[in-house]
């Protein structure tokens, strides 16, 4: 298991969330927290966080389950899809807002935490739309809706975009205006990640600039929702090695603590979070973490003392159900991981004409890599008879490297290892072959400094683990950081062609 963020002595270490939970936001709903998270183009999406002290987190579900269009997400479109979302808690509602930037601006619902979601709502559509934040003003009885723009898509960036919005979060009601331009403030680029809030009579956007790994957090106020705002640096990296850091979500304790977290960029690992102590000054604004740069370790919020907790990572998959920490790399179809009686999770073997680069397959159970130097182990048995068939364990992302298994022509299953770099269009073998006479192996990848991953495995025949090829770096994609992965795959054909089944995954910390 690994360990978390909680020192036990009353303080933490950042970051409190050490994996990719890119892009924050967070929610205080009574004495319970929320986060979510983007997910892009994984399902299930916007995954949901819960704590009780901001330093311990455990996953409790997903508001999305699948991707919208249907259609386009049937394929891995790894940098597409959820960017960004926000999480707020009005009329006795749960609502998440996130940009697609391929449709425009979305929001699903829900009257508890667990669900159930609603569908996704497209609230205002067009390309190039991302990182939506409402806001319902209690003194006013307006809505509001503020978000950033992908150059990428629409040809601008550097500019957030208000709207008034329904009060029920169907639509926005006018044609909108840029209301920060960072073109017009000396110094501030790629303006992005608006969180939209209400406080001490001015409304508030907490946006990074500056670019995710060498920017900073500002601050921008007005005493009017279309402005004009001023704005200000309240967090920076300083003489810190936390880079960025980025976007996030500002919380208020029930005592009157205020808090926030944000993301730093750390290459293969992704985007981990931190928690950041946060007062306001006489003069108005803000003030995080320490003198306005990221702390490394600090004491705990003032709340009831909790258990010390990490988001899940190890699974026996009782019934051949996998915990909630695991996301396919598309929308997801009936039959890949049929549920059964026993323990272990039994993946079909999908027919796919891209066998041989997995950056191309919808079937892929994912979950995120540890931000730490830990091993990851699994037990696999490839129940397929079928020539060609394989299934492993795989650590995913712009290049790719797995271990495992594959039945040959002549009906033997071979211990295979394989990687592809980032620009090669299909996999080599990393190690020699062997066979595995009972059909089953042992799998492990120990993540070293910077993510670099060592593979091994254990046949059986008392020989303990054995390393296998070279290390092999993981990378990450555009967005994304590296995953590790679970398949079971098959050349192009007709019928069924078996399943492979996963036992006792772990994680483990070095």
């Amino acid at each position: 298991m690994i360990t978390g963020a909680d020192l036990g002595d009353g303080t933490y270490r950042n970051p409190v969330l050490n994996a990719d939970w890119s892009d924050p936001d967070v929610v205080r709903v009574g004495d319970d927290f929320y986060l979510t998270a983007s997910s892009f183009g994984r399902a299930p999406g916007l995954p949901l966080l819960h704590s009780r002290d901001l330093v311990n987190w455990t996953i409790v579900g997903h508001a999305l389950e699948r991707l919208r269009p249907a259609n386009e997400f049937r394929v891995p479109r790894h940098d597409c899809g959820v960017w960004a979302p926000s999480l707020r808690y009005h009329d006795d509602r749960f609502w998440i807002f996130w940009g697609d930037p391929d449709h425009g601006v979305f929001q699903v619902n829900s009257p508890q935490i667990r669900g159930p979601w609603t569908s996704p709502h497209l609230v205002k559509g067009g390309r190039g739309l991302i990182d939506a934040c409402p806001l319902w003003d209690e003194e006013t009885g307006e809505a509001y809706l503020v978000h950033a723009w992908a150059k990428s898509r629409s040809g601008v960036k550097n500019r957030l975009t208000g709207h008034r919005m329904h009060p029920e979060g169907t639509g926005v009601l006018d044609e909108g205006k840029v209301i920060v331009d960072g073109d017009r403030i000396p110094g501030w680029f790629t303006v992005e990640g608006p969180k939209l809030y209400r406080h001490d009579g001015w409304f508030w956007i907490l946006a990074p600039a500056g670019g995710v790994e060498t920017g900073w957090q500002g601050a921008l106020r007005s005493r009017d929702f279309f402005g004009p705002y001023e704005e200000r640096i309240v967090l920076e990296q300083g003489d810190t090695d936390v880079n960025g850091p980025h976007q996030g979500g500002w919380v208020r304790t029930a005592a009157g603590e205020h808090w926030f977290l944000h993301f730093q960029q750390r290459g293969p690992y992704g985007r981990v979070v931190h928690l950041q102590p946060m007062s306001w000054g006489t003069d108005g604004w803000p003030l995080m973490g320490d003198g306005g740069a990221p702390v490394a370790v600090h004491r705990k919020p003032d709340l009831p003392v909790q258990p010390t907790a990490v988001p899940a990572t190890d699974d026996d998959f009782p019934g051949g159900r996998y915990g909630r920490q695991w996301q396919w790399t598309a929308n997801p179809q009936d039959g890949w991981a049929p549920q059964h009686t026993g323990d272990g999770l039994r993946l079909s073997c999908v027919r796919s004409a891209d066998a041989h680069d997995l950056r191309k397959l919808p079937s892929i159970l994912t979950q995120r890599l540890p931000g730490v130097e830990c091993a990851v182990e699994v037990e696999l048995r490839l129940d397929s008879e079928e020539p060609g068939a394989r299934a492993g364990l795989a650590v995913l992302g712009d290049s790719f490297g797995w271990i495992g298994l594959d039945r040959a022509s002549d009906g033997t299953v071979r211990l295979v290892h394989r990687f592809a770099e980032s620009v090669a269009e299909r996999e080599r073998d990393a190690g020699r072959p062997r066979v595995a006479p009972e059909g089953r192996v042992r799998l492990r990848i120990a993540i070293g400094a910077g993510a670099r991953c060592g593979f091994s495995y254990d046949l059986g025949a008392g020989d303990g683990w054995e390393s296998s090829g070279p290390v092999f770096a993981a990378t990450p994609w555009r967005w994304v950081g590296a995953l590790l992965g679970l398949f079971a795959l098959a050349p192009v054909g007709g019928g069924h062609a078996g399943s492979a089944t996963f036992t006792q995954f772990r994680v483990v910390s070095s």
